[in-house]
């Protein structure tokens, strides 16, 4: 009896002391949970006991804490986006519209019918230029949602490029522009979206246009498995480029500062063709830009469309 006694009472002891462990860490992990909910810390929740069920308590509460510190840390970059969107936004619309405000003045107070038209036609330019700013935003906006899904079938990437590239002849012709054409003569099939692989041409041209100097050089070629379409333009010696940043949403070459453009035409190729599961990439050396989109070969030429 004294043995079960005596047993019972080292037992019970051992029970309390676990207890006492067990609240104890309990109270530990509450002020470690209030600190790192009242501060901007990396720290994560210890245990100081080697039990296992404590253990498993301890990283289900870091792993919680991980996903609140992503959360947070993804709203506070939305955020940002969002106030960097609206700024630039704001600064690239305020140009046209001063603009359109003083040739509006202009063309109240004029009574000759040249000017008139002069200044009407002037306004609709930049009506337009407002219009395709705010196009961009909204397609910009549009890629950015991880939902956002591009209708994927085989088409033909040669058709497409060559209908697109002619649908310049005028703006080509405007800035007395005459690019050197080297094209592939037959069909290059890939898996994409006709009219997303239109935007992303367009865009590229877009840019050539706006930055060119003199020369456009327009490539489209197959290599091994890939389908390659080459834009190339001259630059100023002068004209300095961001490499790193040539795609990011908003990023103007010093020589297009004051231009109407919102800047998103490359992020927006880029993010079209990568979600194509094509490559984009962007080059520069010897005063010459170079813009190159890749999509693989697709082998089976009866199903292009």
């Amino acid at each position: 009896m004294i043995i079960w006694a005596a047993a019972a009472t080292a037992a019970a002891i051992t029970a309390t002391v676990i207890l006492t462990a067990y609240r104890r860490q309990v109270r530990r992990t509450c002020r470690q949970l209030t600190f790192i909910n009242s501060k901007q810390t990396n720290l994560r929740i210890t245990s100081e006991l080697p039990f296992p069920e404590l253990n498993e308590l301890t990283d289900g509460i870091n792993e919680i804490v991980d996903i609140s510190r992503r959360i947070q840390k993804d709203s506070q970059h939305n955020e940002e986006n969002l106030k960097e969107i609206i700024t630039n936004l704001s600064h690239d619309i305020r140009t046209p519209l001063t603009s359109m405000d003083g040739y509006f003045q202009l063309l109240s107070k004029s009574d000759k019918e040249n000017e008139r038209n002069h200044y009407i036609s002037i306004i609709q330019n930049r009506i337009t230029s407002l219009k395709d700013m705010l196009e961009e935003l909204f397609t910009y906006t549009k890629l950015q949602n991880e939902n956002y899904r591009i209708d994927m079938e085989v088409v033909d990437f040669a058709k497409i490029v060559f209908d697109t590239v002619f649908s310049f002849y005028d703006e080509f012709e405007g800035k007395d522009m005459h690019p050197q054409i080297d094209f592939f003569e037959g069909h290059l099939p890939v898996s994409g979206n006709a009219e997303a692989i239109r935007r992303v041409i367009q865009n590229i041209i877009k840019n050539a246009l706006e930055h060119g100097r003199n020369k456009i050089r327009l490539a489209l070629y197959q290599e091994g498995e890939q389908n390659i379409f080459c834009c190339e333009n001259d630059m100023t010696n002068q004209e300095q480029l961001d490499m790193e940043r040539i795609f990011s949403r908003f990023y103007k070459a010093d020589s297009a500062r004051g231009s109407a453009s919102a800047g998103l035409g490359l992020a927006i190729a880029k993010e079209l063709t990568e979600r194509m599961n094509g490559s984009i990439a962007a080059f520069a050396e010897e005063n010459v830009f170079r813009i190159e989109i890749r999509f693989d070969v697709y082998t089976d030429k009866s199903l292009v469309k």
